[in-house]
């Protein structure tokens, strides 16, 4: 969009070289603070003279909350109100963040309704529904313009395939071009709301750059609005993965426990997001995993 964007990053879950790839062609509008949410100092740096916040920043996984909940929380839920304060002080109107589907926790209701909310599941969710909760004062006390937006399994390139917290997708990925045994929490018939990363970039663009007083000071619920099992997700990224690499129709999933904290099902209304923010998904599940099959094949590779 033209836009000059400077970026506040510590590099605990993302890579530097990803960077390359995103300003690639607009590095003159680009510069990067490498600094830690938790330092009230680096905030403040980062936020001088911006005119919106999209806040990204986090600590995911749910295993991660529940083995090391001090950090989730201080990452999260302190994190995110040094971020809050740094933008009070600075002037800045509005502060768009990442909130996450897991706040639902056990309400049983599908599809998931902003409004209807259950008691959340682990350490991870409750991080976010506290940042819910401070954005609700904030925008109240500090006449703060406060955009939360409800991510569902996200997915795409740059995810990392590798270490203890990797999404499944990444991870199935891996396996489906490595030859690895591929594993399932559970019998296949978990399901999830799965959404291609465009989809939440556009998201963020919207809740940005919306001139509607009754848009502000709300959670939206950012998906496809599709239900995929994760049997059906293991199919559709086989179809895929064999297409590049023949040797991946042979691959096959093997069942363990289910994992505690975890959700059975999840599913978005996105009602809310496409009336009063313009939000329709413009990539759904089949066309994501197709997308970004490629990627995953020539970064396998590399290692």
């Amino acid at each position: 969009m033209g836009q000059r964007v400077r970026c506040l990053d510590n590099f605990a879950t993302g890579l530097r070289a990803n960077l390359e790839i995103a300003t690639a062609g607009a590095t003159d509008r680009f510069s990067l603070i490498e600094g830690d949410i938790r330092d009230p100092v680096a905030c403040i740096e980062a936020c001088r003279g911006a005119d919106v916040i999209l806040h990204q920043a986090a600590l995911g996984s749910v295993p991660r909350s529940l083995k090391d909940p001090l950090t989730s929380h201080e990452v999260n839920v302190t994190g995110f109100l040094n971020v809050l304060q740094a933008a009070r002080g600075a002037g800045i109107r509005r502060v768009v963040y990442a909130s996450s589907s897991s706040v639902y926790g056990d309400h049983p209701t599908l599809p998931k309704v902003e409004t209807q909310v259950g008691r959340q599941l682990s350490p991870y969710a409750v991080t976010k529904f506290a940042d819910e909760l401070y954005a609700h004062v904030f925008g109240l006390a500090y006449d703060l313009e406060l955009i939360g937006l409800r991510y569902f399994n996200v997915f795409g390139p740059r995810q990392d395939p590798n270490g203890p917290y990797a999404a499944v997708i990444p991870i199935w990925f891996r396996c489906l071009f490595t030859g690895e045994q591929a594993f399932v929490n559970g019998d296949g018939e978990t399901s999830r709301d799965f959404c291609y990363v465009a989809n939440v970039v556009q998201a963020n663009l919207l809740a940005a750059t919306t001139n509607k007083p009754e848009a502000m000071g709300r959670a939206y619920n950012v998906a496809c609005g599709e239900r995929t099992t994760l049997k059906a997700l293991f199919e559709l990224m086989k179809r895929a993965a064999t297409r590049l690499q023949p040797t991946a129709a042979e691959a096959g999933l093997e069942h363990r426990n289910f994992r505690e904290g975890d959700v059975h099902h999840s599913l978005a209304d996105i009602s809310r997001a496409t009336t009063l923010l313009g939000y329709v998904p413009e990539v759904l599940v089949a066309q994501g995993i197709e997308a970004c099959a490629g990627w995953y094949e020539a970064e396998v590779s590399k290692s």
